[in-house]
């Protein structure tokens, strides 16, 4: 067997507390870490000199940007572009104007990447969308090329979304057909064709790529894994009295699932007390709607995200559309029974610490949150069924499957 690729990781944003880069720096793999904004160096790092009493959110959330056991010297942020593109997306109003920032994002991060040269390293790791020229330029130079599809091809989750639209239009934009979609859609599937390797998070996203005619055959399913310590270190006492604390993590919209969370809240009435957490992405009539039977706390740094799962009885996540959702893994970490459709891409065992419901079904939703609200010594027992699945959302484990995948197709 050759000796293990050193990997340039290209990954914008801090995708799972910087997981990927973090593995392969532990294995001796990491050759360089590009991305955007980064708390650790260049001009963002005088943050961390501010008073706390100055950290507000927004800084929080950028402190949150810290890719902990990375040696500063292999990595490169390009911070005043990642603040270009924060300030793009923030004054983009359609879902096609977000597209088209996303678009001019991806190309231009690959093209600071390609100046600076690969180095060291022989092999990339992008992610999808994000590395088409890398991967060309990898395969050109010999070099390994691999890709991970974080969620359904997007021509895949367009279709869904587009079914969901009609269900609920007064939920937000419909999709449209604008030809920014498709070059986006287009650039994804030119990335199938240049990867040696495509890993995807589920057995979901691996289907849905073949339903889009992608190469499956170079497909490998490697379920994640989080920090366990970040959502075991908060104690949470059972409660056998009041109504059941029901929580959801994620962006509060259509892919989610919050129309089926909002029915299943109105189903339960006041047996149950539903919390939102995640960016919101809806219009202000159903925002109401929604607040009046769910408490919508937007989104929150990262470090704050152990003290909901502490708060918790149950996790919700009845997902349209997922690669395979790091909340469920977080949620199964701090002892949570989790309620998930198939769509999640969860690694939730039906009937033992959770229950995978069919998408677009609150009643099947209710019925769960009943089961277990009912009799407390059901849901002691699933959280206990949770907390022993540990050896399995494990970032630990996670690292173990990634590494083992990695090397064995690199030495092919």
């Amino acid at each position: 067997m050759s000796e293990p690729y050193p990997f340039l990781v290209a990954q914008l944003g801090a995708r799972m507390h910087y997981s990927v880069p973090r593995i392969l720096q532990n294995a001796g793999q990491l050759g360089h870490l590009y991305t955007d904004i980064c708390s650790s160096t260049g001009l963002l790092r005088a943050l961390s000199l501010l008073p706390q009493s100055l950290q507000n959110g927004p800084v929080r959330k950028i402190l949150g940007r810290s890719p902990e056991g990375i040696p500063q010297a292999k990595i490169s942020s390009f911070d005043w572009f990642g603040v270009r593109y924060a300030w793009r997306l923030r004054k983009a109003r359609t879902a096609a104007e977000r597209t088209a920032v996303n678009l001019w994002a991806n190309q231009e991060f690959c093209r600071r990447i390609l100046n600076g040269g690969f180095g060291s390293a022989r092999a990339v790791y992008t992610f999808n969308g994000a590395g088409l020229p890398l991967l060309s330029a990898a395969r050109r130079a010999g070099f390994r090329a691999v890709m991970e599809q974080t969620i359904a091809p997007l021509r895949f989750e367009r279709q869904l979304m587009l079914e969901e639209a009609e269900a609920h239009p007064e939920w937000g934009e419909r999709p449209t057909n604008e030809s920014v979609f498709d070059r986006l859609c287009e650039t994804e599937e030119a990335e199938w064709s240049q990867a040696d390797l495509i890993l995807c998070g589920s057995e979901f996203v691996r289907t849905a790529i073949g339903l889009c005619g992608g190469p499956v055959e170079r497909c490998e399913v490697v379920p994640y894994g989080v920090h366990l310590a970040r959502y075991q270190g908060h104690v949470r006492e059972r409660r056998y009295e009041g109504p059941l604390r029901v929580l959801m993590v994620g962006s509060v919209g259509l892919r989610k699932g919050t129309p089926y969370v909002l029915e299943a809240a109105k189903l339960m009435g006041p047996r149950a007390q539903f919390r939102a957490v995640g960016p919101i992405d809806l219009r202000p009539g159903v925002l109401r709607d929604l607040s009046s039977h769910v408490q919508v706390l937007g989104s929150v740094p990262r470090s704050d995200m152990p003290k909901h799962y502490a708060w918790a009885d149950v996790f919700l996540l009845p997902s349209l559309c997922e690669g395979s959702a790091t909340a469920s893994y977080e949620a199964l970490a701090a002892g949570l029974p989790v309620i998930c459709t198939d769509n999640t891409g969860s690694v939730v065992s039906d009937g033992e610490d959770g229950f995978i419901v069919p998408i677009r079904d609150a009643n099947s939703i209710c019925e769960r949150l009943s089961w277990l609200s009912d009799a407390p010594e059901r849901l002691a027992e699933f959280g206990f069924n949770a907390t022993r699945k540990c050896a399995v959302v494990s970032e630990a484990a996670y690292a173990k499957r990634l590494l083992t995948v990695l090397n064995k197709r690199t030495a092919d």
